[in-house]
């Protein structure tokens, strides 16, 4: 479940900042409320992620998504061109994106229980 809302919040993200671009700094209120909605979900969300998938890999996925989102948007809305470097490189981020899903994550070493002496704890005898 994590996972689904990683790319939900990251899609988001594409919509907050594609809202943030129309917004004509702040000056749009259509554009400025997407902005501001989109980005409180967003970031609710992605904080709903952290609990469940650690901050180094959360955090590659969502903003590499959200730009290889934003940039695909901005293709297919005409804004940026479409070339075949950029569609490479769109591959390149999504694939290390799916590599990330795919790579185990390693368990944090167990600590282990501190030593207990009379010394440490007046209620233990000798």
């Amino acid at each position: 479940m994590a996972w689904l809302v990683l790319f939900v919040s990251a899609a988001l993200e594409t919509v907050w900042a594609t809202a943030l671009g129309a917004s004509d700094g702040f000056s749009q209120p259509g554009p400025t409320a997407v902005f501001a909605v989109t980005i409180v979900v967003s970031l609710v969300a992605f904080g709903y992620v952290l609990r469940h998938i650690p901050i180094s890999t959360a955090y590659a996925v969502w903003t590499g998504t959200g730009a290889a989102l934003t940039v695909l948007w901005g293709m297919a809305t005409g804004v940026e061109p479409v070339t075949v470097l950029r569609l490479l490189f769109i591959a390149g981020i999504v694939g290390c994106v799916v590599g990330l899903k795919l790579v185990p994550a390693r368990p944090a070493p167990a600590r282990p229980a501190p030593a207990r002496t009379s010394h440490s704890d007046p209620r233990v005898g000798d």
